[in-house]
């Protein structure tokens, strides 16, 4: 059985989304002794400026990978992938590497 370019990107698509989350939780964890576990959480916009941006990012790409998953687990159950949803996918995962990055 051969794995789908699509999958792949898919898969890479979801250990960015992941990876957009380490920054804030690292640094979050460092001020976690002045936080209340019941409070509010604290305002996102103080932090420093790259936390601040990948707190923001990573909520943007879960927002648009799921209808991508959607569309490419669909295309995988009929089997249609073709050359243009494979460069589709390419473009795709380059758009957002890009995107994130500044």
């Amino acid at each position: 059985m051969d794995f789908p370019t699509e999958l792949g990107v898919l898969t890479c698509l979801m250990i960015l989304a992941a990876s957009l989350w380490i920054p804030f939780i690292i640094r979050s964890g460092s001020n976690a002794g002045t936080v209340d576990g019941f409070d509010r959480p604290y305002d996102v916009a103080k932090l420093k400026p790259w936390v601040h941006r990948a707190f923001r990012a990573h909520p943007n790409l879960v927002e648009q990978a799921f209808p991508f998953a959607v569309l490419v687990l669909i295309i995988d159950r009929m089997d249609g992938f073709t050359a243009l949803t494979y460069w589709t996918a390419i473009a795709l995962f380059w758009l957002h590497v890009c995107m994130q990055s500044g």
